[in-house]
């Protein structure tokens, strides 16, 4: 099995999901630059966290653009496997692998800080290790989390089970106190409808090793690789 992660000017979690794939899980592990246009060989791409392009136009948007988008897009059409990371998944939504926007945080500041998240769907790909229901404590680090989708779009979500992940507190009641940034029903990752592209804000990449005081978040690793390596 091959991982790859997407590294676009701007980005500055590639080398942190970079260490948890190679080192953490042991996972053959590459950088892909943002105009390489082959990605044959792998079998799952991470699209990292960070501030491509500046966050210049709308957050996502130049990085839609870049070269190696179209090929990760037909990679994805293809059945390939592929995680969106705050700004990964901007990336995602701007490029219409995933539906939805991510718009600035209600409080109009950027906001870092460790989150409870309820997992809603655990009969994915990326979080079969969880159960439904599960709390898991993950970091966020942003300034446009703010997830928006119109209500035929939600409609969508809810009848596809495509919402994987919402923000909670640490009993697992969702309500407006425990949504740090104001995403519509508290959504804090979605999947496409085949559940083969996964966007969430919160960093999984930064709560996978005990030395972060979480490894919740390396579950969604371990979770694809045994899934891809199961076939």
């Amino acid at each position: 099995m091959k991982a790859g992660v997407v590294v676009f000017p701007g980005s500055n979690c590639d080398h942190d999901c970079y260490h948890v794939l190679k080192h953490v899980c042991g996972i053959e592990t590459s950088f892909i630059w943002h105009k390489d246009t082959e990605i044959n060989d792998y079998d799952l791409i991470v699209l990292p966290g960070g501030f491509s392009y500046g966050d210049y136009l709308r957050c996502g948007a130049i990085a839609s653009k870049s070269p190696i988008m179209d090929t990760i897009i037909d990679f994805a059409e293809k059945g390939g496997y592929v995680i969106g990371i705050c700004n990964g998944f901007q990336i995602l939504t701007e490029s219409g692998l995933l539906p939805g926007a991510l718009l600035k945080n209600r409080s109009l500041k950027f906001i870092c800080k460790n989150v409870y998240l309820r997992v809603e769907n655990s009969f994915t790909p990326f979080t079969s290790l969880y159960s439904i229901g599960e709390i898991v404590k993950i970091p966020i680090a942003h300034m446009e989390g703010n997830y928006y989708i119109d209500e035929d779009g939600l409609k969508e979500l809810k009848n596809n089970s495509q919402i994987v992940f919402k923000y909670c507190d640490e009993y697992g009641e969702i309500n407006k106190e425990s949504n740090p940034n104001g995403s519509i029903e508290n959504i804090a990752g979605i999947i496409n409808k085949r559940g083969n592209v996964l966007g969430m804000m919160p960093h999984p990449e930064r709560a996978a090793e005990d030395i972060l005081s979480s490894k919740d978040g390396l579950y969604l690793f371990k979770s694809i690789i045994d899934f891809i390596k199961e076939g």
